[in-house]
This record gives C-alpha cells, sequence and structure tokens, in this order.
C-alpha cells in the first residue's frame, strides 16, 4: 500500500514537470502566430484541437458524469478557458508586458491561497516558506529585476483584469483537483477544451475577429493544440490529482523558466545572470517542499 502511494506522488512529481516543460513552450511556438492570428482565435483553435487529442485517451471504463460535476466541469470551463483568457487579452491592451508578466504570478499567489483557506489544503511552516521562496524566483524570472511602479496602479483596468484573470485560472486550478478525484482526467481535458473554445469560437464571429490562418502557422498551432495545451493540461491534472494543488503549482512555475530556455533557442532571446540565480532560487524552494513532504 505504501508503495503504491510513494509511486503515485512520483508519477504526480514526474507529470507536473513534463506539463511545465511543455506549457513553457508555448510563448516561444505562438508568438511567430500572433503576428497575422488574433489572441482570441488562437486560443479557441488550440482548445478545440487540445479536445480533439484528448478523445481517443478516455478510458472505456468512464462512467457517466453525475449533475453536480456536470456542473463543476462547466465552472471549470468557463474559469479557465474562457473568463481567465478573455479577461488576460483585455487587460493585455491597457497593461504594459513587463507589468502583465509580473501580474500573471498572481495565479501561483491566488491558487495556493485558495487551496489553503477554501479547499483546506494542507502545508507546513516549511511549506509555506517553500512557497515564499519560489514565489520571489519566479518574480525575478518574469521581471528581471525591472520594476514598474505602474503595476501597482489599481486605477489601470488594464492591471485589474490581469489580476482577475489569474484568479479565475486558480479558481480553475482547484476545481479541476477536484474534478479529477472523480472523473477521468482525459475526458476533463476533452470537456473542458471543447467548451471553452466553442465558445471562444462564439466570440470570434461574434466580435467578428477576422479568421485568417495561413498554412505556415499550421505546424505552430498543431504543436500548441497536442503538446502545449492538450498533453500539458492532461499532465497537470494528474499532477493535481496525485500530490495537490499546492505543490503541483510550485512545480508548475518552472515553466518560466522553460519558457525562457524555449525563447533563447527558438527566438534568439536573451536569458540574464538574475534569470539564471532565480530559476536556482525556485528549484531549491521546490526541493525544501520535495524533501519535507
Amino acid at each position: 500500500m505504501n508503495l503504491s502511494i510513494i509511486s503515485q506522488a512520483k508519477f504526480g512529481y514526474v507529470s507536473a514537470v513534463l506539463a511545465a516543460l511543455l506549457f513553457g513552450s508555448v510563448s516561444a511556438v505562438a508568438k511567430p502566430s500572433l503576428v497575422t492570428i488574433h489572441p482570441i482565435l488562437l486560443a479557441s483553435l488550440v482548445y478545440l484541437l487540445a479536445s480533439l487529442v484528448a478523445t481517443p485517451l478516455i478510458s472505456k471504463k468512464s462512467s457517466s458524469i453525475s449533475f453536480k460535476d456536470k456542473w463543476l466541469l462547466l465552472s471549470i470551463a468557463l474559469s479557465g478557458a474562457v473568463i481567465g483568457p478573455i479577461l488576460f487579452f483585455m487587460g493585455l491592451e491597457e497593461s504594459s508586458a513587463s507589468d502583465s508578466a509580473l501580474l500573471l504570478n498572481g495565479e501561483i499567489i491566488f491558487s495556493v491561497f485558495l487551496a489553503i483557506l477554501l479547499f483546506r489544503e494542507k502545508i507546513s511552516t516549511i511549506g509555506y516558506l517553500a512557497v515564499a521562496i519560489v514565489i520571489t524566483g519566479v518574480i525575478i524570472v518574469t521581471t528581471d529585476l525591472e520594476l514598474s511602479y505602474s503595476v501597482f496602479d489599481i486605477q489601470n483596468q488594464g492591471n485589474l483584469f490581469i489580476l482577475g484573470s489569474t484568479l479565475f485560472w486558480a479558481l480553475d486550478n482547484n476545481l479541476s483537483k477536484i474534478l479529477s478525484t472523480r472523473l477521468d482526467v482525459a475526458r476533463i481535458v476533452q470537456l473542458k477544451s471543447l467548451i471553452g473554445g466553442s465558445i471562444l469560437l462564439f466570440f470570434v464571429f461574434l466580435l467578428p475577429i477576422p479568421i485568417n490562418v495561413e498554412l505556415e502557422h499550421v505546424p505552430n498551432i498543431l504543436l500548441l493544440g497536442i503538446a502545449g495545451f492538450g498533453a500539458s493540461i492532461f499532465l497537470f491534472l494528474h499532477s493535481l490529482k496525485r500530490i495537490g494543488t499546492v505543490k503541483t503549482i510550485m512545480i508548475f512555475s518552472t515553466s518560466s523558466g522553460f519558457g525562457l530556455i524555449f525563447a533563447a533557442i527558438f527566438l534568439q532571446e536573451e536569458i540574464s545572470y538574475y534569470q539564471i540565480v532565480a530559476m536556482g532560487i525556485i528549484l531549491s524552494g521546490i526541493y525544501l517542499l520535495y524533501k519535507k513532504q
């Protein structure tokens, strides 16, 4: 029994690392496509593709979804795949890139607070220290210690929209953890992505947003849908199911570091000394959390 628990936990840790690696590729892969494709259209296509990819992975023994879980699934899809992205893109129009990068760390903070305060996930004193260390490292990675006072301007609607998006993504993380213990993970990915992608596509036609997907961007979209979103969400949910929200979010925060590496390789962007040190800080926090648990 103990061996089974240990194996499940190890699988959870490995899943979180792989999810972070795959999601870290998203910015580098998506950036060339965003030059001509509207972000909401791209998000819609990627989510719909992720739903398609998850369908063959659904267990044949998967049971029917209860009425209560249907509402939970709808809440997850709306918060994580609809409201979150829309608020983020609205905020991005009025907020600077550096401010948005810093504010996006709100997802980590909100996820941890919701897990502890509302969903009663337990964490030790050392665990709190590890969380603080990881958050410090992530902030340094995303800002390179070039902070702007404008990020604290609460009268800037863009900043508030981005903070709001991180709150909804944090809610999505915690609700997904609950549902992953009751429903097949592949089915959650399929339905969440299908609902989110369909609603976003509705907004594409409603606004209207031009549908101008060139052939050269198809490989990038396929890679985003299959690996960056489909596989990463699948692995992320498996990690939530096995090791909980706090530990999963802490490990998943390394996606910012993987993002730097992918950006350096594929976009020739530079990695600073501070960012390298920050990745060491993040890893030390994760190691502290892992050893304590």
